[in-house]
């Protein structure tokens, strides 16, 4: 046999056994090598949440999407995973709520009207048309935390204010009314893979809040209850805001 050949088979069975090696790692670690850079804290209490709620009745998700908003607005802190192949499929800038902070946010709420970044875990649910164009809605899974998400129309859409270089020169990203809102360019491939059941989880690590360390016990919802419609007419909890300003 040439050994051109038998350098080929053995680099595709090398190939075969490091996929396999991948798929045999506890998820956590097979995602932590597939995104080096994001806070095990975060990635641990993220696929905490995601057990707690299949236990809860939730199907399993095969996208997860991990926001740190330990991070600053001015640093991707949106990862998105493919949990069957455990590969990294999005590393994003994510808005945070205007009344959550500057560039650092700090303050989170489950109230209306707050102007706030909600915690916790979501689950997805559909995607439409809405005011700020493809928008995701979401649906909170934590009594008390951020269970009033869908009334409260947390949804994740594009933004012009996501954009790296306005934050450059004013030293954050522009803030939503509390919408996890992404780059415009990225909004409709990263909606279309987080979308319809997959998973979502905003950390922070405040001590007040059992969901920042995982959930020794589980309080979750399933996400499959019919949702307060209160909010469903709304395509948006925020107005537009036109190019070039900073929210």
């Amino acid at each position: 046999m040439p050994y051109s050949l038998v350098r080929q088979r053995l680099a595709a069975i090398l190939l075969l056994v490091t996929a396999g090696v991948a798929q045999a790692a506890p998820p956590g670690e097979a995602l932590r090598r597939a995104a080096p850079d994001i806070n095990p804290k975060a990635l641990k209490a993220a696929l905490s949440a995601l057990d707690c709620a299949v236990a809860a009745g939730m199907a399993p998700a095969q996208h997860l999407g991990v926001i740190d908003y330990s991070l600053p607005s001015t640093k991707r802190r949106l990862w998105v995973f493919d949990l069957k192949t455990r590969k990294l499929l999005f590393r994003e800038l994510v808005a945070h709520g205007k009344n959550s902070g500057e560039n650092l946010a700090t303050r989170f709420s489950n109230s209306p009207d707050s102007l706030t970044s909600s915690l916790g875990p979501f689950r997805t649910l559909g995607a439409y048309a809405g005011r700020n164009g493809y928008s995701l809605r979401m649906a909170g899974l934590e009594p008390g935390v951020n269970d009033r998400a869908y009334t409260r129309a947390l949804v994740m859409h594009g933004a012009q204010y996501v954009d790296a270089k306005m934050a450059s020169k004013q030293g954050r990203l522009g803030r939503s009314w509390g919408c996890p809102a992404v780059r415009p360019a990225v909004a409709q491939k990263l909606i279309d893979t987080l979308k319809d059941g997959q998973f979502v989880f905003a950390w922070y690590p405040d001590p007040a809040w059992a969901g920042a360390n995982g959930y020794a016990q589980c309080p979750l919802t399933s996400g499959h209850e019919a949702p307060d419609t209160a909010g469903a007419a709304l395509a948006s909890n925020e107005p537009q805001v036109p190019a070039g300003v900073l929210p």
